[in-house]
């Protein structure tokens, strides 16, 4: 991915090495990529199956309340790392700027909050061990760098473009902020099973991967900064953190009506849908009878 000498995001707080609060794990509004991956590490480091881990991380809960607004600082201008995530995080701001304003709509774009370790979120606290993640409460996506080690070392998904589809996946469950989709599905907490809510998450986390390839097909149109490798990184990714994967890895075993975020195949194709399509509505995954 050819990234350097791109704009920056100015929407980039670095609270790393600030500290942070809050209870361990964060409520079901909290949406992320890593919610699989804490059922993944527990399975494997203290024998706790990790079904039970995605019960509690998925499920509802109260909103906690607003975090205590952290002084805001940029990253350091020789941190190749923030510059990637910063550089990345500017593209979705372009592309989703030019595909709302095509449908007469604005985009507020999020700000991505640079940690380490913990830091307070108005989802409740926010712990690396969850992984990336967005939260609607303060529209601010949440990245701890050490989840792109774990992603290479540990879930066999390296490449710069796997990072960026992490990011433009949290980007995505933004994107259904904006569009009221998260709210709809806050209305469904506690009126469904928790089989029915698990399959509504899928549908939530689907449609972010969708958004995701969406945003990779004008990314490319408008720059042309893509290299050869880099799709198939995306989508090795995609496979790698799909749920039965997870799950089989973990405890040798898959149930699907714990999943959360879909399958592997489910994953890496409604990444491809968007790509392919580049259009919001192909990733109307509500719709479908069959994901």
């Amino acid at each position: 991915m050819k990234w350097e000498g791109e704009r920056q995001s100015e929407n980039v707080e670095d609270r790393r090495g600030m500290g942070g609060g809050g209870p361990r794990l964060i409520g079901g509004r909290g949406i992320g990529v890593g919610t699989i991956v804490v059922a993944l590490v527990a399975g494997w480091m203290f024998g706790i199956n990790p079904l039970t881990v995605l019960g509690l991380l998925s499920g509802g809960g109260d909103m906690a309340p607003q975090a205590q607004q952290q002084p805001a600082r940029k990253p350091p201008a020789e941190d190749r790392q923030a510059a990637f995530v910063s550089t990345v995080l500017a593209d979705t701001e372009d592309v989703w700027g030019r595909v709302l304003s095509a449908s007469n709509a604005r985009y507020d774009a999020p700000r991505l909050v640079l940690y380490s370790g913990r830091t307070p979120t108005a989802c409740g606290g926010g712990d690396a061990a969850m992984g990336p993640f967005y939260c609607p409460g303060d529209r601010k996506v949440y990245l701890d760098l050490d989840f792109f080690r774990t992603l290479q070392a540990n879930l066999g998904a390296p490449g710069d473009f796997a990072q960026a589809y992490v990011i433009a996946h949290e980007v995505g469950h933004h994107l259904q902020q904006l569009m009221g989709v998260t709210e709809k599905v806050d209305r469904m907490r506690g009126r469904l099973s928790e089989a029915d809510m698990n399959r509504v998450s899928v549908r939530v986390e689907l449609q972010a991967d969708c958004l995701a390839g969406v945003w990779t097909h004008h990314s490319q149109k408008g720059k042309g900064w893509l290299e050869q490798n880099d799709i198939p990184e995306a989508l090795n990714a995609a496979s790698k953190i799909g749920d039965d994967t997870l799950q089989r890895q973990a405890r040798g075993t898959v149930v699907p009506d714990s999943f959360t975020h879909g399958s592997s195949e489910q994953r890496v194709r409604w990444f491809k849908r968007g790509l392919e399509a580049g259009q919001v509505k192909a990733c109307d995954t509500f719709s479908e009878r069959t994901l």
